[in-house]
């Protein structure tokens, strides 16, 4: 395998005034899939930092009460804990929308405001395109005396209510209001990554970046300005320590770190004209697949981004598209649900013009039969080239919003298909040992496989559930027939009498 066949080199990743490397080679990544199993890691991580540490962070929300364990501790004790400590503790968060429009600038300030009690440094970021948000979810963890222990997590996973779900899948306790079809406590699937080696010195830079950059963090909310400004808000970021060397190699794993930052109405210093190396590097991997681009997304809905895959699919006549997205939006009602949905009906329909029997398109549910509000933003292209982030298939992510996501090569060849692997057997309920996986350790087989199991849960649910429930939780998506799954049927209701139709697919 040739790295720059996959990664994008110094030159084409476009943004020249970036300190960033154009990849990182000897890391150890690990896809940490659930909101448990991360904000399990991350207490661990954090509980062990000691006075003259680092942790640094960004996020799109933070809910200041959100429990890390079923016992604690919340987000707010962690980091203000680490602070008392003498950890240097510096974040990021989004400048939102105000509360009452469901964003997150309340719940972020009251995080900020308690970890600066506790000695630490949270700046509210509005430094983004008009309409744009941050959406970065990173923490970076440095132990200056010992970098071998320095470790980074990067993802989809916000440090807020409704993230800390696990296999079963029946929500966080502490769960945020959504469309009427997630319950009271919204199923929710996501993947976070946990990278140690020198690429953790790369999202260091990342986050030092945004953190020195010398724009006005509220530059284009006049409003916001003042009321800091007379409220005594932090508007100054306070100098970082210095940069510690990057972490020694420890593993097989290449990670390239890839981002959007838009061209804005001001300029980055570190990205004058912005950059889209996330972009780029989706342009140049989709066109290199052969045999399975498997995704699971949660607004595959851009026609720009569904042409790129369409043109693949055209190109290379084995290649199979399979994409797991939520049953529904996560908002419904007038003005939010019918753009949504003809958006991604938009996206798939261009994909299936590229092929009727070679894109497959799924839902999960959990054993209840409740949705699963698919969160997770990762790719797999042929078991070779895998990537977690922040970033969505849509135009927004890879244009208008800050993101950040790693790419994976594995000089060993396994990191991809494991990625692949592991979110399948979940969601095909087969072991997590690998003892069932069959036919899905071949890309091409495990297409039929993911039909086949997907189908047989499809006509239980039409049978009026008779019988045994069949394994696995994925069901064809009707988001083409706009016909809902007949999920009342597990609260006890008769089963229709009539077939639904079915969207064109294998």
């Amino acid at each position: 395998m040739n790295v720059t066949d996959w990664f994008l080199t110094e030159g084409e990743r476009g943004n020249p005034d970036s300190a960033l490397p154009a990849w990182c080679d000897g890391n150890r990544a690990e896809p940490l899939i659930h909101g448990s199993t991360y904000f399990d890691a991350l207490v661990t991580e954090v509980e062990a930092l000691a006075a003259g540490d680092h942790l640094f962070f960004t996020d799109w929300r933070g809910d200041p009460d959100q429990k890390m364990r079923d016992d604690g501790p919340t987000i707010r004790e962690l980091f203000c804990g680490a602070a008392e400590r003498g950890v240097v503790v510096k974040g990021l968060v989004w400048r939102s929308h105000l509360d009452k429009f469901t964003y997150s600038e309340e719940e972020n300030r009251h995080l900020g405001e308690a970890i600066e009690r506790a000695g630490g440094e949270v700046l509210l970021d509005q430094r983004v395109r008009i309409g744009g948000s941050h959406h970065q979810k990173l923490v970076v963890i440095r132990h200056p005396g010992a970098p071998e222990r320095d470790v980074a997590f990067v993802g989809g996973i916000d440090l807020c209510h409704s993230r800390r779900d696990d296999a079963s899948h029946r929500g966080d306790p502490q769960a945020v209001q959504m469309a009427k079809q997630y319950g009271e406590h919204p199923p929710w699937h996501d993947v976070q990554l946990r990278v140690q080696g020198p690429a953790v010195g790369a999202l260091d830079t990342t986050f030092r970046e945004r953190w020195n950059d010398p724009a006005s963090l509220d530059m284009l909310n006049p409003i916001a300005w003042l009321r800091d400004k007379f409220g005594g808000a932090d508007m100054d970021a306070d100098p970082l320590p210095e940069q510690p060397p990057d972490p020694p190699p420890c593993g097989p794993h290449a990670v390239q770190v890839l981002r959007t930052y838009p061209d804005a109405h001001f300029a980055y210093d570190f990205a004058p004209s912005g950059e889209r190396s996330i972009a780029r590097a989706y342009n140049k991997v989709v066109p290199r697949a052969r045999r399975l681009i498997y995704v699971e997304d949660q607004y595959l809905w851009s026609k720009r981004v569904a042409q790129l895959f369409a043109q693949a699919l055209v190109d290379n006549p084995d290649l199979h598209l399979v994409a797991v997205i939520p049953r529904h939006p996560d908002v419904d009602g007038r003005l939010a649900l019918p753009p949504n949905k003809i958006g991604r009906s938009q996206a798939l329909e261009t994909c299936f013009e590229a092929s009727h029997d070679r894109v497959h398109v799924f839902d999960v549910e959990n054993h209840e039969g409740t949705p699963v509000y698919v969160h997770a933003k990762a790719c797999v292209i042929d078991d070779v080239w895998a990537c977690i982030g922040s970033d969505n298939l849509n135009r927004r992510s890879w244009t208008h919003d800050s993101e950040l996501s790693c790419a994976v090569l594995d000089s060993e060849g396994k990191f991809a298909r494991d990625l692949r692997l592991r979110l399948l057997r979940e969601h095909l309920d087969r072991a997590d040992d690998g003892s069932e996986d069959g036919g899905l350790t071949d890309p091409v087989a495990a297409v039929d496989e993911i039909v086949s199991a997907a189908q047989a849960l499809d006509d239980w649910h039409m049978s009026g559930q008779k019988g045994p429930r069949p394994p696995g939780r994925l069901r064809p998506s009707n988001i083409l027939t706009d016909q809902p799954h007949n999920i009342e049927l597990s609260r006890g209701q008769r089963p229709p009498t009539t077939r639904r139709p079915r969207p064109r697919r294998c």
